[in-house]
């Protein structure tokens, strides 16, 4: 019994060492909810800010844990990152962490202030891909934190594709550019499917400039209120 019992918990803890950081799980989830993405996606996907070096690092821990690999067929530079089967097996245990961390963990909007870039990530993942133009828009959003810093990100949306975060201005003409300016503290219950546009709009915590019929189709690009919100 107590032999098993030391050999179980070995298991467990080994389990925590290997991929209980911040970013390992995180990557996981991404590739099991997004498919193979290449390292500047992944990059620009992830919540928060996470550094090039320490992506490359969890990255390389995954590949000699055996979760994640890259198709051989394609340059090593170029080859996107993918769950192997025992990647794959891990998710259904991420699905149920998220499930435990919806309903006991309780939400800290103070989150959206110290890092603003969760906002987008959150935003990204509310997009409703079949009801944004056909043709690639860029979402400008022009974010005040609660440390006076002012970010300025884009997401890039079109009918049928995964929306992209852009920490740069993909530079597309001037008629496919809405723009949205708002605290993140304003945005954060957007992003938490706890508010909608339309009710944001109206009373100016959230502006939005731009072509008249970006602004009008803005809020039906977005999956409307929620009664509850996915763990991040």
């Amino acid at each position: 019994m107590g032999s098993s019992a030391n050999t179980e918990y070995c298991a467990f803890t080994k389990a925590v060492e290997h991929v209980g950081d911040r970013w390992s799980l995180l990557i996981v989830r991404e590739l099991a909810m997004f498919g193979p993405q290449g390292f500047n996606m992944l990059a620009s996907g992830l919540p928060g800010r996470i550094s090039r070096s320490v992506l490359v690092d969890r990255l390389r821990k995954l590949e000699d844990l055996g979760l994640v690999a890259r198709d051989p067929s394609v340059s090593t530079r170029l080859a996107p990152y993918s769950l192997t089967p025992a990647g794959e097996q891990l998710v259904p245990t991420l699905m149920s962490l998220w499930e435990w961390a919806k309903h006991w963990v309780p939400e800290d909007p103070a989150i959206a202030q110290r890092d603003p870039m969760l906002i987008l990530w959150w935003l990204r993942h509310r997009i409703n891909a079949e009801a944004v133009p056909e043709r690639q828009v860029a979402v400008e959003l022009t974010m005040g934190g609660g440390d006076g810093v002012t970010t300025r990100n884009w997401l890039l949306v079109a009918r049928g594709v995964e929306p992209e975060l852009c920490l740069e201005d993909p530079e597309l003409t001037e008629e496919r550019y809405v723009y949205v300016e708002a605290d993140a503290a304003d945005l954060y219950p957007i992003a938490r499917g706890s508010r909608s546009w339309a009710s944001a709009l109206a009373d100016g915590s959230v502006r939005v400039y731009g072509d008249p019929d970006l602004i009008a189709g803005l809020p039906g690009w977005f999956l409307g209120p929620s009664r509850s919100t996915s763990a991040a």
